[in-house]
């Protein structure tokens, strides 16, 4: 018997229904489950707790929350960032702040990191483009795995950090292996190789 796949569902269900679960987000009506691991938490833990670090010493205004999603305008897709930095002083212009944990507005988002799994396809691509639509100053996908398109972080594949910093209406994008020191538009005096973004998915 061949089951019938899963009817769309608008940004406002998905709100209502699954607002409250880190396990999904929304792309184009279709409900994603997210299946993060155990590292992957680890190395997401890590990169927050370190931009916390250069946000209580140099910017209180920023702002990492412990849940949110990011609402795009215009359509059927709300996305669930690993880790995201908000300005605080934006988020009175937010239409749903103080309801919900939402942002629809991208002069409300300083950074967004992705920790890249199994969907990496989303993380490369899809999110490259809403977020640069959106225009989110900076956008880091981290492959602590190596797992993503050789297109992306070429042959042979390793573990790869791509920091996307907006220029105009795209994303330049840097790649950081090994003990490369991570650039930072946002965190510009952030000490971080990319290896010991890495070393945090061990135990």
């Amino acid at each position: 018997m061949v089951q019938a796949p899963p009817k769309s569902i608008t940004v406002d269900e998905f709100i209502s229904q699954y607002g409250d679960s880190d396990r999904y987000e929304l792309i184009d009506g279709e409900l994603i489950e997210m299946e993060p691991t155990g590292p992957h938490e680890q190395v997401a833990g890590f990169v927050g707790r370190k931009f916390n670090v250069e946000i209580d010493q140099k910017y209180p205004d920023y702002l990492i929350p412990h849940r949110c999603l990011v609402k795009l305008l215009g359509t059927a897709t709300a996305f669930r960032p690993d880790v995201i930095v908000l300005d605080k002083t934006q988020l009175t212009n937010e239409p749903l702040w103080q309801r919900e944990p939402v942002i629809t507005l991208g002069g409300s988002i300083k950074l967004v990191a992705e920790v890249v799994s199994t969907n990496w396809q989303n993380d490369y691509a899809r999110k490259s483009e809403d977020y640069v639509a959106l225009g989110v100053p900076e956008y880091w996908i981290i492959d602590y795995l190596g797992v993503g398109g050789r297109e992306y972080i070429g042959k042979p594949k390793q573990p790869t950090i791509i920091i996307c910093t907006l220029l105009e209406d795209e994303y330049h994008k840097r790649l950081f292996r090994n003990d490369d020191l991570l650039v930072s538009q946002i965190f510009p005096e952030i000490k971080l190789t990319a290896n010991q973004v890495f070393a945090a998915s061990k135990l």
